[in-house]
């Protein structure tokens, strides 16, 4: 994938197959707009999600996140609510809420995040590892899990276990 260009008047424009991607885990995560493009205003990243996957329950103490999702069905679960959200759902979640999501469909779900303000994408580049292709995941490791764990509290992110069945 390409980098994104930039103009001389902050402007920035990155095309559709633009923009460094990582998996983070079971999401393949490419930066769209980073803190250093946006004066630290926000970050915003164009995801995919694997079939049932999704992120352990979390809260960041920083930055508030949105996201619309753009193709699929994810499960919310905020503050110990469940919302489920479709194609052209739009869901915001404010910091030190605690939550997480699922998709719950048999196909990739893709959806964009929004962080606000700029810095949680330094997170994960740190714990994430280069991907250029959604068709071959990395497989998830113990290393990957503990890389996660460690650098967390160093970006404002509490990690809790998965809720019982």
């Amino acid at each position: 994938m390409s980098e994104p260009d930039a103009t001389s008047a902050g402007t920035l424009h990155v095309a559709a197959d633009e923009g460094k991607a990582l998996w983070v885990v079971d999401e393949l995560m490419t930066f769209k707009a980073v803190g250093e493009d946006t004066g630290g205003a926000y970050a915003l990243t164009d995801s995919l999600v694997v079939p049932q996957g999704g992120p352990p329950p979390h809260l960041q103490h920083r930055e508030d996140k949105a996201f619309w999702v753009l193709q699929g069905e994810l499960e919310f679960l905020i503050d110990g609510g469940t919302i489920r959200a479709r194609a052209e759902s739009f869901i915001h979640v404010p910091k030190g809420a605690l939550h997480t999501f699922k998709n719950l469909g048999s196909t990739p779900a893709r959806f964009l995040t929004l962080l606000v303000p700029a810095g949680l994408e330094r997170y994960f580049e740190e714990v994430g590892k280069p991907g250029t292709d959604f068709s071959s995941p990395s497989p998830i490791e113990q290393e990957d899990i503990d890389r996660l764990l460690a650098a967390a509290p160093k970006y404002g992110v509490e990690i809790k276990p998965p809720p019982e069945p």
